[in-house]
């Protein structure tokens, strides 16, 4: 839809109220065969920045979102009690952790298999750190076993795994440095320590002598 709206518009305004009254009538209809190709392209480019950004926010706040899980879980809490504890402090570093935790507390309330209802929480996220802990849980439910330590792991894994990714990131940064220094900063460096030598260069000559008048 909004493809054709935008061709619509871009038409409306350089044929009908006369935009661009000097170009020909080709490049009219191409700049509105452009606007519809923006607004093909832009929800989409929104979208995928939006679910980048909400897929970032998860991973940042996982950690600390295992970790408020283990706390409930050795407390006696039970799963569901512990999504609901963990989405209530969680929702100030991540409201989109703290939605999944809530839909997921939710479909364990009416889904037939707890199995699916973890299973939608690593869909929708697609983080495999997410996915391991679904599968621990899925694991723990079947065959009895202690949930507290299968959480235990993971949380270490995941705070070493965002520890690892900012050590990364800031191992990346002086290549990305390197540009904006030599634009920005050595050539007022250079006008700094130059300048001076070029003012006196300019007013005495090259090899020092005074600049003579010619007589008349």
């Amino acid at each position: 839809v909004l493809p054709f709206v935008g061709f619509a518009l871009a038409a409306m305004y350089l044929f009908v109220l006369g935009g661009l009254p000097e170009q020909p009538p080709l490049i009219k209809l191409f700049v509105c065969i452009v606007v519809a190709y923006a607004g093909f392209y832009a929800p989409v480019l929104y979208v995928n920045n939006r679910a980048t950004k909400r897929k970032q926010s998860i991973q940042m706040a996982w950690p600390d979102a295992l970790d408020l899980m283990l706390i409930c879980v050795e407390s006696g809490m039970s799963v569901e009690a512990a999504f609901r504890k963990v989405a209530d402090e969680i929702g100030a570093q991540s409201v989109a952790l703290a939605e999944e935790f809530i839909l997921t507390n939710a479909e364990l309330s009416y889904l037939q298999e707890r199995k699916q209802a973890y299973e939608n929480l690593a869909s929708r996220t697609g983080l495999e750190s997410v996915k391991s802990v679904s599968q621990a849980l899925v694991q723990a439910e079947r065959y009895g076993t202690p949930v507290a330590h299968a959480l235990r792991v993971l949380a270490g894994e995941s705070r070493d795994m965002r520890m690892n990714a900012a050590e990364k990131k800031a191992a990346a940064l002086p290549p990305k440095l390197t540009v904006p220094m030599i634009l920005f900063f050595l050539p007022v460096l250079f006008a700094i320590i130059l300048g001076p030598a070029g003012i006196q260069v300019s007013q005495r000559g090259i090899f020092g002598d005074q600049p003579t008048s010619s007589s008349q």
